[in-house]
């Protein structure tokens, strides 16, 4: 059934991501946290305004330039939104920097960690300095001046920039009045000085620092006037028609390197900067004064996320520790295909190590009974066991088969060369299929056994990814449930064949499935509710943005279904409405891990269903994606995911959010003694109590 609702029933996109983006830096408020860590959500949520004005902002920006007028279920125009997240975004920067200047670096100061501006060098940290510019910057500069033979250069995606302002004749005579000298990437940002020049354990310089100190070496005979430095933020969307393409990936080849130069979206500038350059950027970028951000401050500082790796201060960062591995896989050397075969495995990431699925994919590789390996690729990361054991096993002459994503979204060139090297050594790759995303996260092996052939497969929320399973809160489910072993064989078909679509025995799956035995599962508690039956839903997801589910949720709230959502991100519902949704709670969980689990529960009647996915209640996901939704089948392993994954969060009073019906965001205080924090227990129930070792 469409929905029905009216627009004002739900709430706005891309404001809801910039509220998300206040909810992190509240992180970086919190005294309550590690200084170092405090830092990381500074960097982390510049680096999160980076990708929303490369994507969301430039998707806007692109709708009205092609005279759009559709609006999403808001009823919010792309222009009356574009207005709206311009003057929130130029808040939630000035307050970042205010935080910066005003809270972050005279604390890490009183550490010993300095920041040491130009204006308060001493004769031999200029001697240092000047030292290191002519040795390792000036080599690598090429400053331009603006002229009719030499026109303003092409700027990259987000790089470091300085306009300068001059005054003199050149060699040549000429009169130039200004120049453009850009920071190349292969120069640090950051650069630490030995204790004994800097005075402190820890003192940084920034190169933006260096680089205006003596700006005057690079423009011999001529006065500097001013030096400012700026970065562009550009449209990163790829304009790839898979459709049109005979092959996808060498057409992607050729449109990646154009990314760094699309549109511009966002220009920031330092806070002196003269009025005659900012008017001379605006004009060559094609920006208004609305997309303009002056900052006191680095224009970057995303980059400043590598200090807390250049200090080693334990007692500025979080806690230490070593991930758990469950009993049955403790023993070294443990036969993964023996253990499975036993019971189903539930890992519980980062709480949990992610060798397991490591250990699982090697010995497959080297095992002789092994005769195949599938498995999908989403985000894998350019240096990857798991992939290093794909192309070994297909040089052992296994049947090596790897759907790989080539449009996950800034990891397309490390998928291309994943593609390339998989290819050398016969693997069959492919890329899914045309229009869909695929972000199903799938393995599976296909073993000989007593003259059989077995399947055991692996299926997970998050990406087969080593770095971001210490980062990433996520579930993963070895099994050789034979059902759901040949739904998985069937979508792996799907993704590599032709045919149309079967119905599956356990799995839900986008395009398909997904979305309708979603709603049906809803509507089925609202069924209960309306017979007298208790009834509740909880669910656990990144982002809730599609309407029908929302409208589903809504009806379920208004016939007594309980319902309590956990969305770490953007969620268009608004809870809490009397006549609405008063039977809805919405909480957004943001701590030391990134909350990434999808996870979706269903009283139904104590039937308790409980599944894992890929997917998040987007359009995106049950639309236009490859995706996987399974059950957890093994009445031990549903428990663990209830307790660990859903009450615990439910819990939750410390790194809790809760979320009122105009979208606004409450940080729960606990009492002390009450205190509960979802993560924090999970490290202690699941983590490992003996060796430390970093996160």
């Amino acid at each position: 059934m469409p929905n029905t609702f009216a627009p004002q029933q739900f709430l706005n996109r891309e404001l809801g991501q910039l509220e998300f983006n206040r909810r992190v830096l509240a992180q970086a408020e919190d005294a309550t946290i590690p200084l170092l860590e405090r830092l990381k959500y500074l960097c982390i949520g510049s680096s999160n305004l980076d990708e929303f004005f490369e994507i969301r902002v430039a998707g806007l920006m692109e709708q009205i330039k092609l005279g759009g007028i559709s609006t999403g279920a808001d009823g919010m125009s792309a222009h009356h939104t574009l207005k709206l997240v311009r003057e929130q975004a130029h808040q939630l920067i000035e307050h970042q920097y205010h935080l910066f200047n005003t809270e972050i670096t005279p604390a890490l100061a009183a550490q010993g960690i300095k920041f040491l501006r130009r204006t308060h060098w001493n004769e031999a940290q200029q001697a240092w300095l000047k030292a290191y510019f002519f040795r390792e910057v000036m080599p690598v500069l090429t400053p331009i001046g603006l002229d009719p033979a030499h026109p303003f250069p092409r700027v990259l995606n987000k790089s470091l920039n300085f306009a300068v302002e001059l005054q003199g004749k050149d060699a040549f005579g000429r009169n130039s009045t200004r120049a453009i000298v850009q920071a190349p990437r292969v120069l640090p940002r950051t650069i630490l000085l030995p204790p004994e020049i800097s005075g402190c354990p820890h003192g940084f310089v920034f190169l933006s620092s260096i680089l205006h100190a003596h700006v005057g070496e690079l423009f011999s005979g001529m006065e500097v006037l001013g030096c400012f430095q700026f970065r562009v933020t550009r449209n990163s969307n790829l304009f790839v028609d898979e459709e049109e393409v005979k092959n996808l990936r060498l057409s992607l080849q050729g449109e990646l390197p154009q990314r760094h130069f699309g549109d511009a979206v966002r220009l920031e500038i330092a806070d002196n900067c003269s009025e005659q350059i900012e008017a001379l950027l605006l004009k060559e970028f094609k920006l208004t004064p609305a997309d303009l951000y002056r900052v006191h401050g680095p224009v970057n500082l995303v980059r400043l996320m590598e200090i807390p790796g250049m200090v080693e201060r334990a007692d500025l960062k979080f806690a230490e520790f070593v991930p758990g591995v469950p009993g049955v896989l403790q023993k070294k050397g443990a036969d993964m295909f023996k253990v499975i075969r036993k019971s189903d495995v539930l890992l519980h990431h980062p709480y949990q190590s992610f060798k397991p699925v490591i250990d699982f994919i090697q010995q497959a590789a080297s095992d002789p009974a092994v005769v195949a390996i599938k498995q999908t690729v989403y985000r894998t990361g350019a240096d990857s066991a798991l992939m290093e054991a794909l192309i070994a096993a297909a040089q052992r002459g296994k049947e090596v088969t790897v759907v790989v994503e080539l449009l996950a979204r800034f990891d397309e060139e490390a998928n291309i060369n994943w593609a390339n090297r998989l290819e050398e050594v016969g693997a069959h790759v492919v890329y899914g299929v045309v229009g869909h995303k695929t972000h199903a996260k799938m393995l599976m092996v296909v073993r000989r056994e007593e003259g059989k052939l077995k399947r055991y497969v692996h299926l997970g929320t998050g990406n087969y990814h080593p770095r971001t399973a210490r980062l990433y809160t996520d579930f993963g489910l070895f099994t050789c449930n034979e059902e759901i072993c040949a739904d998985a064989n069937e979508v792996f078909s799907q993704l590599t064949s032709l045919g149309r679509a079967r119905t599956l025995n356990h799995l839900w799956q986008s395009p398909f499935s997904l979305h309708p035995e979603v709603l049906r599962a809803i509507h089925n508690e609202t069924r209960l509710a309306k017979e007298g039956k208790k009834a509740h839903i909880i669910a656990k997801m990144n982002a809730l943005l599609e309407p029908d589910t929302i409208a589903a949720l809504y009806e379920a709230s208004q016939a007594g279904v309980k319902v309590d959502l956990i969305v770490r991100g953007v969620c268009a519902l608004r809870p809490g409405v009397a006549g609405l949704s008063e039977n809805i709670r919405v909480r957004s969980i943001i701590g030391r891990f990134l909350e990434h689990t999808r996870i979706f529960y269903f009283r139904n009647d104590l039937a308790h269903n409980t599944y894992l996915a890929s997917a998040d209640w987007m359009d995106r996901n049950f639309f236009r994606r490859i995706e996987v939704c399974f059950p957890i089948l093994d009445k031990k392993l549903k428990k663990r995911v209830i307790d660990e994954g859903l009450k615990a969060y439910l819990q939750d009073n410390s790194q809790a959010w809760d979320m009122d019906g105009n979208g606004q965001y409450r940080h729960k205080q606990p009492r002390l003694a009450a205190k509960k924090c979802a993560q924090n227990e999970l490290l202690t129930l699941l983590a490992s109590p003996t060796v430390k070792i970093t996160a």
